[in-house]
């Protein structure tokens, strides 16, 4: 449905390392970049835009926006959920079956460096 969404983020190097790390198990890669944007997706297909915003408010968990990344296996949620707090995300749901979304999803939650809620999930 989707071709791309933008994020405003305080600290454009942070969030580069984290959504590199966090994403990498997805099959995603750092795309164009400067020091004002960069899009992370897969190869070629930059689908994440980060927009450097020294104005916003870091680290306000639960104020930003949810943003969901679709994982082919748990293993993906698995390594995407230890990938980003390795890279200083905060956990906001560990991995694991969440049954009252649906019988068969998979998910993982971490707080990324703006406080946006990120999500990996494998339905």
């Amino acid at each position: 449905m989707y071709d791309h969404l933008g994020l405003k983020v305080h600290d454009l190097a942070a969030s580069i390392r984290f959504y590199q790390a966090a994403l990498a198990p997805l099959g995603h890669v750092l795309g164009s970049h400067d020091d004002t944007y960069a899009g992370l997706g897969p190869k070629d297909a930059p689908a994440l835009w980060l927009y450097a915003h020294p104005g916003g408010q870091p680290g306000n968990k639960g104020q930003g926006t949810h943003i969901a990344f679709r994982a082919e296996t748990p293993a993906q949620v698995d390594a995407f959920y230890k990938a980003g707090l390795k890279a200083g995300a905060a956990d906001n749901g560990g991995p694991g079956p969440r049954p009252d979304y649906s019988p068969t999803y998979y998910a993982a939650f971490l707080i990324d460096p703006d406080g946006n809620n990120v999500e990996a999930v494998c339905p």
